[in-house]
C-alpha cells in the first residue's frame, strides 16, 4: 500500500506542476500580448521613422517625368470632357432651341 500511496502522491505532484506551468505560460502570454500593443505616440513615431528610412525614394528626374505625364493626362481629359459638354450643349440647343 505504501507503494501505491507514493505513486499517487507523485501523480498528484506531476498534476500540480502541470497546472502551475500552465499558469506561468498563460501569464507569459498575457505579458507578451501587452508588449505587442503599441503604448504611445513616441513609439509610433519611432516606428514610422524607421519605416521611412527603408523607403526607396525616386530621383528628381523621375518625379518630374511622372508629374508631367499626370498633368498631360489631366489636360487631355479636360479637353475631351469640354468637347463632349460643348457638343451636347449645342445638340440640346438645336433640339429644344
Amino acid at each position: 500500500m505504501a507503494k501505491n500511496t507514493k505513486v499517487a502522491e507523485e501523480k498528484n505532484q506531476i498534476e500540480q506542476n502541470k497546472k502551475e506551468q500552465k499558469k506561468v505560460d498563460k501569464q507569459k502570454k498575457v505579458k507578451k500580448e501587452n508588449k505587442d500593443k503599441k503604448p504611445g505616440l513616441f513609439r509610433r513615431l519611432r516606428d514610422a521613422w524607421g519605416e521611412l528610412k527603408k523607403v526607396t525614394w525616386p530621383s528628381f528626374a523621375t518625379v518630374v517625368k511622372k508629374t508631367g505625364v499626370v498633368l498631360l493626362v489631366v489636360v487631355i481629359f479636360t479637353v475631351v470632357l469640354f468637347g463632349i459638354e460643348f457638343a451636347l450643349g449645342n445638340l440640346f440647343n438645336v433640339i429644344f432651341g
